[in-house]
């Protein structure tokens, strides 16, 4: 492992614009880097259906173990915004954005890894199975690329999604189901001094609807939110439509359809009782988790982990990543932890010496993957 390159590759792929849906550049310069160091590299079509600026991508590193099970690394190439025109400072061992962007950390760093370890196993002629590597556009908006992704692209089964906050040593061992929707109420307008009673309010179904709806900490697991809610015309118009959008996240998904089938519920027989018409969207963005200790995943996670002397943290996630859609998708995934800090802000910050950790990791999952039954 060499620090100035893994630091020097960090540096030059934030330097590539790449906020969601612009991911055409990094992608072009991810194919090439691992063409040179003689990976094959395998793209799909999902640009065509999801509108994003570039395909996912898997390269592959042959390896020379055939015995050994392949195991793949997953990252997203796209960043939040502000992410263009990105300038790296490092002081004391840490890198910083020049505080007028964000750093691109997440995930450039977890790709970074993945590029030092391929070039560290080349230079040392280190044995290992086939090792792929996963690279979706997108995940920033919804995990849009990996959802497209179709899975027979990875023949591992087990893989490790590089895209958490914190020390190396933590993995995601449950993230949860999450809904979005949309509920669009449309009554009838008419003047409120007039003539209110020729009018339908869709304020009127709110008022019915809403106490019948939980929000907030519902347990342990479970959180459901309405952020947005907007309508109406003027205070002398009968309120003729409004639109409502909510989410709901649970790690137990049938408590998570409990909660949507009650928000429907509510919204369609407050509807009917004052005359109006309502239309609920409801869009599943990720399909819930949860590892348990017996499964290669996790055996495989805390050996790696206990080699490098750190002792193995687990977390119980409230947001999603691409493991979601891998696991829903029949896969043995967990996010690991890479480094990064206060993600989606200016502020953002990863040291190196959490990177060159994320490198020893992989290199021992690599290490001590399984050999095939």
């Amino acid at each position: 492992m060499k620090r100035e390159r893994l630091v020097e590759t960090f540096k030059t792929m934030v330097q590539i614009d790449s906020q969601s849906g612009e991911e055409g550049a990094m992608h072009e310069f991810l194919t090439d880097k691992f063409k040179q160091l003689g990976l094959t590299v395998k793209e799909d079509d999902s640009m065509l259906s999801t509108g994003l600026g570039a395909n996912n991508l898997v390269a592959t590193l042959a390896g020379t173990n055939t015995a050994k099970e392949p195991i793949f690394f997953s990252a997203h190439t796209d960043t939040v915004s502000p992410g263009n025109g990105i300038k790296v400072v490092e002081r004391d061992g840490v890198l910083y954005s020049d505080g007028t962007t964000i750093l691109g950390a997440d995930d450039k760093a977890g790709i970074a890894i993945m590029l030092e370890a391929i070039e560290t196993i080349i230079e040392e002629e280190l044995p290992t199975g086939k090792v792929e590597f996963v690279l979706s556009p997108g995940e920033e908006i919804g995990l849009v690329g990996s959802s497209a992704m179709s899975m027979d692209l990875i023949e591992s089964r087990v893989g490790y999604v590089l895209d958490n906050a914190g020390p190396v040593g933590s993995a995601i061992i449950a993230s949860p189901t999450l809904y979005m929707y949309d509920v669009t109420i449309t009554g009838k307008a008419a003047h409120a001094g007039l003539e209110p009673e020729k009018g339908v309010s869709a304020m009127a179904v709110l008022a019915q609807a809403l106490p019948h709806i939980q929000t907030g900490r519902i347990d342990a697991e479970t959180t459901a939110n309405i952020g947005v809610i907007s309508g109406g015309q003027a205070t002398n118009v009968v309120m003729d439509e409004a639109v409502l959008k909510g989410e709901v996240r649970s790690i137990s998904k049938d408590k998570a359809d409990a909660l949507i089938k009650e928000m429907t519920q509510a919204f369609e027989t407050a509807a009917k009782d004052n005359g109006a018409e309502v239309a609920i969207n409801v869009d599943l963005k990720a399909t819930g988790y949860r590892m348990t200790d017996d499964l290669t995943v996790m055996k495989l996670f805390r050996r790696s982990v206990e080699a490098l002397a750190i002792a193995p943290r687990t977390e119980v996630s409230g947001g999603g990543s691409d493991a979601n859609v891998f696991n829903a998708k029949g896969k043995e995934v967990v996010n690991l932890s890479i480094g990064y800090e206060e993600i989606h802000t200016t502020s953002e910050y990863i040291p190196v010496s959490e990177m060159e950790k994320g490198v020893a990791l992989v290199l021992r999952l690599i290490e001590h993957s399984p050999t095939k039954k």
